[in-house]
């Protein structure tokens, strides 16, 4: 087992309230930290995980709430600053605070950073709106931001990153096939920005099977099925829903190729490393961070638009599916992730400990 922290860390890490760490279906923020927590304390590190009473994790556990609010989240968004609050009034017990939660828990956290000059790293999962922008950037003397993408790192403009850190998967959950199934496969939300219409045009072009997976529990999410996808839906198309991990694992493993028509700068894009990890090549629209997750003509390919995209599954064939698991076994494996944070640690201590002799000779 690797480790690069040359000490032991109390860290707090703090997760949104809505789902569970790991999440029981969606939650791709919470996938991700608990990846997080369980490495660190693989690594020896003494981590407090802030999140759902219904969490499961070898890391210290306090929660306010004890199951995940999702249930709540469109009239009562102020309950994950309760949630952060919890963290952030213990803030002197640690090291390290890392923060993946909301726009208030991030004002929490900079009051923290600038009363106590404790380091408080903040990870970005949305992209850079020009509401979000202005806001990140009147916290950037307090924070210390890690990005997910380089995409990411590079639209949020004058603000200094400590890392970019892109998400991971447990290599080892993903199965590997070198065949295939024929059919295409599409995971999202039932969302413009997601692209679902667009995959099941695509199918319908093709006069190919597609298996559709993802949340379709919002209103703004059941509107946009109704109107949009269901009525082009053929006999070639079955809708799924959410279903679990085991089912989602073999849809992967399975599919001809993921079809992944993002119509929005997506910042990172889980799913992609996901079929990969699985064999399962895909095929993306050019936007946000695709162009550093797939390699064109190795892993799959990127094209501009969703005729691009017919030609491309024609081409699949090309594609090894070998190609595609080495892709995510080199790039987005756990322990690598693990790496990647322990010396954005380090780092950020060092930072700090320069902070406070910085504040230290300005009194004097």
């Amino acid at each position: 087992m690797r480790k690069i922290a040359s000490q032991q860390l109390k860290i707090a890490l703090i997760a949104p309230p809505w789902f569970p760490v790991p999440p029981t279906g969606y939650g791709g923020i919470e996938l991700v930290v608990s990846i997080l927590a369980e490495g660190l304390c693989r690594r020896g590190h003494d981590v407090t995980l802030f999140a759902s009473g219904d969490s499961v994790t070898q890391a210290r556990l306090v929660s306010v709430f004890d199951t995940a609010t999702f249930n709540k989240l469109k009239e009562n968004v102020h309950l994950e600053n309760i949630q952060s609050l919890a963290a952030y009034e213990r803030a002197g017990e640690f090291d390290i605070i890392h923060d993946h939660d909301g726009y208030g828990s991030r004002l929490l956290g900079a009051l923290t950073s600038r009363l106590l000059a404790k380091p408080v790293i903040a990870t970005m999962h949305g992209p850079a709106e020009p509401y979000s922008l202005g806001f990140y950037q009147s916290l950037a003397s307090d924070l210390l931001f890690v990005a997910i993408s380089e995409y990411q790192r590079s639209s949020f403009s004058g603000i200094d990153f400590l890392a970019t850190i892109p998400n991971a998967i447990k290599i080892n959950d993903y199965p590997f096939s070198e065949n295939a199934d024929d059919y295409l496969l599409f995971v999202g939300r039932m969302s413009e920005e997601k692209g679902a219409r667009q995959a099941v045009s695509v199918a319908n072009k093709l006069g190919k099977k597609l298996v559709m997976i993802g949340k379709c529990s919002e209103a703004n999410e059941i509107k946009y099925f109704n109107e949009y996808v269901k009525p082009i839906l053929g006999n070639n198309t079955e809708y799924l829903g959410e279903v679990d991990l085991a089912t989602k694992l073999e849809l992967y493993r399975n599919a001809e190729c993921l079809l992944f028509p993002i119509q929005w700068p997506e910042p990172f894009g889980l799913v992609m490393i996901e079929s990969m990890a699985c064999g399962t090549p895909v095929v993306a629209i050019r936007n946000g961070s695709v162009p550093e997750i797939v390699h064109h003509g190795r892993t799959g390919f990127i094209v501009e638009d969703e005729e691009g995209m017919v030609e491309a599954v024609k081409n699949i064939e090309g594609i090894e599916r070998l190609e595609c698991r080495k892709r995510v076994v080199e790039e987005y494996n756990e322990e690598v992730f693990i790496d990647r944070h322990e010396l954005a640690y380090e780092n950020a201590l060092t930072l700090n400990g320069q902070r406070k002799a910085g504040l230290s000779a300005h009194r004097l």
